[in-house]
């Protein structure tokens, strides 16, 4: 890649802020296997509050990488489920989290050694 690569309106740039929000790869994890409704995403990835798993369905659908569909039903339903584009993230998602498994530990360390040295 050359520098004018990582301008600010830059294709990798875009991908790089899509994963950069925390609650983006845990809810499209979260739909890997299937629609899910919104209390059942949140049952599921615990510590995300209604308000925040709101906006971050927003955001994903905004950016085609989910679907919402919507039930007439008596009550109504709600499901959002991954478009074609937001499951082929799952890969780059499961390579980053096997990279954070592996090296963790590491970088647990070094903010400790860190903030030793720091503070």
């Amino acid at each position: 890649m050359a520098e004018r690569d990582y301008l600010a309106d830059c294709r990798a740039r875009l991908a790089f802020d899509l994963m950069a929000n925390t609650w983006n790869p845990v809810v499209l994890w979260a739909l890997r296997h299937g629609p899910r409704r919104p209390v059942q995403l949140r049952r599921e990835i615990g510590g995300i509050r209604t308000k925040v798993l709101t906006e971050t369905l927003h955001r994903l659908a905004y950016n085609g990488l989910i679907a919402r569909d919507s039930y007439r039903e008596a009550p109504p339903r709600v499901e959002y489920r991954l478009t074609e584009l937001g499951r082929s993230l799952l890969g780059p998602i499961e390579a980053f989290g096997a990279w954070a498994h592996q090296h963790g530990d590491e970088v647990m360390a070094a903010q400790e050694s860190f903030e030793q040295l720091s503070g």
